[in-house]
């Protein structure tokens, strides 16, 4: 059984994790519904360098989740790649604010090719997804299994590896 001490746990995003949240597509967010069952699901989401953005349905289930409880826990990254994704608790915000206003520009850009993939409109999307939601991290963890995350290996420019995330968390244990 792994516990928080056996992984690299920050109070601010490395610089891996602060890239996995500026260039992944999709995160998956987790709540704890008020019958105590969990529940998860994949989310556009967009990172204003202190907090995560998303929208949802108002009547979403993660929406009355995060209601009855707002910590939740987010995933990102490429589990694929001998896990190399990143962990973030946070506590979850629900502000009064229209989605035309609480969404950065990036984040259309961002999406600008999944929405004209599935055929929604900007405006259409705005319709749909009403209600903004703001995630202030509270902990950031890293994870990866035995190897050393892809995204540590010639991340940057002209193939240098990042800085940041150096030891290793264990692998995964059935």
């Amino acid at each position: 059984m792994l516990d928080d001490a056996d992984m690299k746990v920050h109070l601010h995003p490395t610089p891996r994790i602060d890239r996995f949240l500026r260039t992944e597509e999709v995160l998956w967010l987790s709540v704890v519904r008020e019958n105590g069952l969990p529940h998860l699901v994949p989310i556009w989401f967009s990172w204003d360098g202190e907090c995560i953005l998303l929208v949802s349905k108002p009547d979403a289930v993660k929406i009355d989740a995060i209601r009855a409880e707002p910590r939740v826990m987010l995933a990102l990254g490429d589990a694929e790649e001998d896990f190399d994704v990143a962990l973030i608790e946070g506590v979850a915000e629900l502000p009064d604010v229209p989605v035309a206003t609480f969404l950065p520009e990036r984040h259309w850009t961002k999406y600008a090719a999944d929405l004209a993939a599935i055929g929604l409109t900007r405006e259409e999307y705005l319709r749909t997804y009403t209600q903004p939601v703001r995630i202030r991290p509270t902990r950031f963890l890293g994870w990866h299994g035995r190897t050393r995350p892809r995204s540590e290996r010639g991340a940057l420019p002209g193939g240098t590896a990042a800085a940041g995330e150096t030891g290793r968390a264990p692998a995964l244990v059935a």
